[in-house]
């Protein structure tokens, strides 16, 4: 089924692999273009069968509790990006020479439907900061006085965005490994991949191929691919990839700029890429001040933003002004209170090492709250690395020992407290335990490198029962 196809989809027998945020809509949409469409789902449980209800009095058929079986006749599968690629549905497609695609790809094969003039793609990857960066985007982008919206792995449907009747300039697009995995014919106007570490590798098989996924979003991109200076392996990622003739690398560095950068000089953000004359040109775009919170890595979150948006021609003082009109989403490096001169700060997002690593890096002196699921994550190259930032440690979760045995080899005289805990309330007992530890001038800081499903029902659970327990020391 090819792209010539897209229009003509009535009577096409599509499979949709999944309920939930993507395949509803995804059934939805394809029922609506008159294809036959039938829905598995490995769940059977009552929100997968009122979801079904739903789906049935449109005209499409539900099969609850078998996400194996092909159904006869299939000639398309439309997945949720979560599924991994050795379930038995795709293997049993692969043989019957059935194509897979994910909601993006079926997004960007729609985008032209019923003679649409499409919005381009701005588009970006990484294992941190995906989401923080998509934000500023879209915060820049509409300060240019663009129409636009942050959409994809933020949890907003591309399909609506492609399909809905807002019409938009360009799109701020976040893509996760699993969604570029089947994506094969994506081609954005620009893309960036922030960052690499290892994670998710349970569905990828390999950091080879994680990081193989993380690349296709520079494939086709037309005017610029957008790498990270201090993480070598996003390079080599552009160096692969087949992109549009003039396309241009382009690096963000925390240090000053050479050309074909954007970087820091003495406190402001500067752009060697997209000036004339970038030998010897620099364009101011914003003040460090101008970034919440100026942490490290969110400043590299903001240079690449402002990348993407410059690659798409948005004037300097946009980037500014989009800068200064961004605020984080909650539970991300947060400052939640000073109690006795001790600043309590929540980055109950950091559910790995590598985004644990960059908020532990902001900080000088600092009471470490950590633990919960590790993934199969180790820790010794953290540890490390952030030893001499420990004033103490106060561990909770399932995988807390895994942290443990780690300070021991790598910071043996850091003070740790081991809760042995993995109840909700241990959190306020984890804040006290903290509070006792810190000492004026340092900062308490909730960052777990570790999934909090062990506890917590996710991790803004999580960030949400510190900052209460913060209060209550408080009040």
């Amino acid at each position: 089924m090819g792209s010539q196809e897209v229009t003509d989809w009535q009577g096409k027998h599509v499979t949709v692999a999944g309920l939930g945020v993507s395949g509803i809509p995804a059934a939805k949409v394809l029922r609506g273009l008159g294809a036959i469409v039938t829905v598995v789902n490995d769940g059977d449980d009552e929100r997968a069968r009122a979801q079904a209800a739903e789906l049935e009095a449109l005209g499409v058929t539900v099969r609850l509790g078998d996400g194996a079986t092909l159904p006869e006749g299939t000639e398309l599968i439309v997945t949720a990006p979560g599924w991994q690629p050795d379930k038995p549905l795709f293997t049993a497609a692969a043989a019957a020479g059935v194509p897979v695609w994910g909601d993006v790809e079926l997004a960007w094969r729609l985008r032209e439907l019923d003679g649409r003039k499409p919005a381009p793609w701005l588009a970006v990857t990484g294992t941190n900061g995906k989401t923080t960066t998509v934000q500023m985007l879209a915060s820049i982008l509409k300060a240019a006085g663009l129409r636009t919206a942050a959409v994809g792995n933020i949890g907003v449907s591309l399909l609506d965005a492609v399909l809905g009747e807002q019409e938009y300039d360009v799109l701020a697009v976040e893509l996760s490994s699993y969604q570029l995995h089947w994506a094969p014919s994506l081609r954005a106007h620009s893309g960036a991949v922030l960052n690499l570490a290892p994670d998710h590798l349970d569905w990828h098989g390999s950091m080879e191929a994680y990081a193989a996924d993380k690349g296709r979003i520079y494939e086709g991109n037309r005017v610029a691919c957008v790498y990270n200076v201090a993480d070598k392996a996003t390079e080599d990622l552009v160096r692969a990839a087949d992109v549009e003739e003039g396309c241009r690398a382009v690096g963000f560095t925390l240090g000053a700029p050479g050309p074909s950068q954007l970087g820091v000089v003495d406190g402001i953000l500067v752009d060697r890429a997209f000036v004339e004359n970038r030998q010897k040109n620099a364009q101011e775009l914003a003040e460090v001040s101008d970034v919440t919170p100026p942490a490290p890595h969110n400043i590299a979150n903001a240079l690449a933003a402002a990348a993407l948006a410059r690659a798409f021609g948005v004037p300097a003082r946009a980037v500014r002004d989009g800068l200064r009109d961004f605020t984080p989403d909650a539970h991300r490096i947060a400052h939640v209170a000073d109690v006795d001169e001790v600043a309590y700060v929540d980055d109950s997002k950091a559910t790995n090492t590598h985004a644990a690593e960059a908020s532990l890096a902001a900080y000088e002196s600092i009471v470490w709250i950590a633990g919960g699921l590790a993934k199969g994550a180790t820790f010794d190259e953290l540890v490390a690395r952030s030893a001499k930032r420990l004033r103490g440690v106060v561990l909770i979760g399932a995988d807390r020992a895994l942290i443990h045995e780690a300070l021991t080899r790598h910071a043996p005289e850091v003070p740790v407290v081991d809760l042995g805990r993995t109840d909700t309330g241990a959190m306020l007992a984890a804040v006290q335990e903290a509070r006792g530890l810190a000492e004026p001038g340092d900062t308490v800081l909730l960052a777990p490198a570790c999934a909090s499903m062990d506890m917590f029902a996710n991790y803004n659970k999580r960030g949400d029962a510190f900052a209460e327990a913060v209060r209550e020391l408080g009040a």
